[in-house]
């Protein structure tokens, strides 16, 4: 060997070994199981609370930058529609799309839960069922938008309130024009700040999903979904149905784009969905997967904060029309056309009420009461939640990530070479096509 091809072989770098990030989360779901598993086979309390502690504290981080993230997303996200054409347009088709698929997932919901009867069988009775504490229904959810004050939602993370504000602000800084751009280019910053910091979070998933899926696993076991087998079962089918069956036949027939591309890129942000159970805790992933996916960021910084608190297939579609066949079949009462229709219409109007936070209970109490069904149901269906929220969430982020590419596809806007070239692994910082990428004003087609 010559000393110049000596110098060349010392001189080039090693290429570091670098875990996948879906592989991280996976092997924390294998240890999480084997953990919950080993602590409830030998009673170890200690591993259960320490479980408990590893999954609350990433849970609570998430949650941490929830209240301000929210606000100033959706602040930025409207004033962020004035460089963009047609922005009424784009806006009015994102809605529209969301109360479609939001449709077709009830629809489907309703199917799988009258085909099964899921609530026959379980041995479950009335008796076995509480009502909860906090409850949903329509004039609470319809006056419970507005606060009373500035301080009471960030404190108490009423997620309505905060984005009822943060809409307010933004349409008035928009109207007041050039006098609110101090406000903007704050705002801004503090967005970035949010988003890093949670970056940072996000980045613990693995070592928190072994404290979230472990604790599951101690704490319930495999006894108690035995007697859900059939509810837990039509969740989770209903939930694959929506994703795997209905989005990728919208995104090949509507959007004209590849499904396969679509979940490549979008996986890294129902994953991550699927461990947190918080759409809001993944919107910042979800909106980096979506600027990949060949989404201007203009209109990106708008559709996902605004279908992570609006935007629930999961959450606000299956779940409650499932779980309303479910608590009907074991309070042994009958439903009828009317009642079905309601449940569709609860599921479009009212997914609101689930506010991108984990858990959907007051988005069933509020199907509950407007289907005059028992209250008491709600707790029938309490212990199982964890579980089915897993599934649910990564539904609705795959449907928050999905909805801005359709948009984009039919209005012209979206990069389809950036869409074919979307890495399935996000989680890199030197991104120069993503965060370099300068902003131009979108044109949406007629």
């Amino acid at each position: 060997m010559s000393v110049s091809e000596n110098t060349n072989a010392v001189s080039k770098p090693k290429r570091s070994l670098k875990v996948p990030f879906w592989a991280q989360i996976v092997a924390g779901l294998v240890l999480g199981v084997l953990l919950g598993w080993l602590a409830r086979s030998q009673d170890l309390t200690w591993l259960v609370t320490t479980l408990d502690k590893i999954g609350g504290t990433f849970v609570q981080l998430l949650k941490l930058a929830v209240a301000p993230l929210v606000f100033f997303a959706i602040l930025v996200s409207i004033t962020n529609l004035r460089k963009v054409n047609n922005a009424a347009r784009l806006a009015s088709r994102t809605l529209l799309w969301f109360l479609i698929t939001s449709l077709i997932a009830v629809v489907i919901g309703l199917a799988i839960g009258l085909i099964t009867n899921p609530g026959a069988g379980t041995g479950l009775t009335p008796k076995d069922g509480a009502k909860p504490e906090s409850q949903g229904s329509w004039i609470d959810f319809l006056t419970g938008i507005i606060p009373t004050d500035v301080i009471t939602p960030f404190t108490e993370l009423n997620v309505l309130q905060i984005v009822f504000m943060a809409a307010v602000a933004g349409i008035a800084a928009l109207a007041i024009g050039e006098k609110a751009q101090p406000v903007l280019t704050f705002s801004e910053s503090v967005l970035e700040l949010l988003q890093k910091a949670l970056w940072w979070v996000i980045l613990l998933a693995p070592i928190g999903t072994v404290g979230l899926i472990g604790r599951a696993i101690a704490t319930y076991g495999w006894d108690l979904i035995g007697k859900y087998a059939t509810f837990t079962a039509d969740v989770y089918i209903g939930c694959a149905l929506v994703m795997f069956g209905v989005y990728p036949l919208l995104l090949a027939t509507v959007a004209k784009v590849s499904p396969v591309q679509f979940f490549k890129g979008a996986w890294p942000a129902i994953q991550l969905a699927f461990v947190s159970r918080s759409s809001v805790g993944t919107m910042p992933l979800t909106v980096k997967v979506v600027e990949r996916l060949g989404v201007p960021r203009e209109y990106t910084s708008f559709a996902v904060p605004f279908g992570a608190t609006t935007k629930m297939d999961g959450c606000a579609a299956i779940y409650p029309s499932l779980a309303a066949i479910f608590v009907a079949q074991i309070f042994d009462i009958q439903l009828g056309l009317q009642e079905y229709l309601l449940i569709a219409f609860v599921a479009v109007v009212g997914s609101a009420a689930t506010a991108g936070l984990t858990g959907a209970t007051v988005m069933l109490t509020l199907t509950l009461s407007t289907l005059g069904l028992p209250l008491e149901g709600v707790g029938l269906l309490l212990a199982i939640d964890p579980i089915l929220d897993m599934m649910r969430t990564a539904t609705n982020v795959a449907g928050q990530a999905l909805v801005p590419v359709i948009v984009a596809a039919r209005e012209n806007i979206l990069d389809r070479d950036a869409y074919r070239g979307a890495s399935s692994s996000p989680l890199e910082e030197d991104e120069p096509e993503v965060r370099d990428r300068a902003p131009e004003p979108v044109a949406a087609t007629a």
